[in-house]
């Protein structure tokens, strides 16, 4: 089976783990990196320290206009800020991971095809692409869609185990909250939230747990079809720098309907 060529645009921290698991995984080959907002120097040296997953094992150099992983792997770096300038299809990355968290609509996305990708995969929620889980509901796609999602970190939390309880109880209603690491968005000290609107997204990062909305629930349903609507939520931020934990009812979810011998039975699922 010959590799898939990927290309990843946006070498922020999802980007990274991309690569690092591609690289990790096999089948892949990780072709280009596009990032306007680093230079070459600066991504290598991103890309091998990483102050939550640890240093990357191996070697990892600079080598003309690429950047070179192992001794073997050469990445070539792009700095294109509008994405239907990347020349993906020189490099021959027919896919391309959108970890940028801007690009994330189907018309938006659609800019790699331009470059001469063939299909895009978006690591963010999207409105209007379709999304897939993995042992969810990735079985689903047939291959046509140029664009699709992978929805978010706390989505791909949820659905699962959503799935294996509907599947073997029912879900009439649920209640999930999610207890998550603080993200870029947020402030390290106190003082004006970015966009001026979340009093509380201005507190301290490392200081307090802070409630926060989410929209993993309502993505389930998208995932999900049958639990569409059924299911709402809440985040709380914490003081922690990975991880995104779900609270269902055994852990967190409220469910209606289900018999005490059922609960017994969910213990052992």
């Amino acid at each position: 089976m010959t590799n898939i060529g990927l290309g990843i645009n946006g070498f922020g921290r999802i980007g990274r783990l991309v690569m690092r698991a591609a690289l990790e995984g096999g089948g892949v080959n990780v072709v280009a990196v596009n990032d306007p907002f680093l230079n070459l120097d600066y991504a290598a040296y991103q890309f091998k320290h990483d102050s939550v997953h640890g240093m990357y094992p191996g070697t990892v150099e600079v080598d003309g206009d690429s950047l070179l992983i192992d001794g073997k792997t050469r990445v070539k770096f792009f700095s294109e800020r509008n994405p239907s300038d990347i020349p993906w299809g020189s490099v021959g990355a027919e896919y391309v991971c959108e970890s940028t968290g801007v690009f994330t609509s189907i018309e938006k996305a659609s800019a790699h095809l331009q470059g001469g990708a063939k299909k895009v995969l978006i690591s963010a929620p999207s409105a209007d692409a379709p999304m897939y889980v993995m042992g969810v509901n990735h079985k689903n796609y047939d291959g046509t869609a140029s664009v699709v999602s992978n929805a978010s970190c706390t989505t791909n939390c949820l659905a699962p185990l959503a799935k294996v309880i509907h599947e073997n109880f029912g879900i009439e209603e649920g209640l999930m909250t999610t207890i998550h690491a603080a993200t870029a968005t947020q402030l390290v000290v106190d003082g004006p939230a970015k966009g001026g609107k979340d009093w509380r997204g201005g507190r301290s990062s490392l200081s307090n747990m802070i409630p926060a909305s989410t929209g993993a629930a309502k993505a389930v349903g998208k995932v999900l079809p049958e639990l569409n609507g059924k299911l709402t939520g809440m985040a709380v931020r914490v003081p922690t720098t990975d991880d995104t934990r779900i609270f269902q009812s055994f852990l967190g979810m409220t469910m209606s309907g289900v018999t005490p011998t059922g609960w017994w039975t969910l213990q052992n699922i």
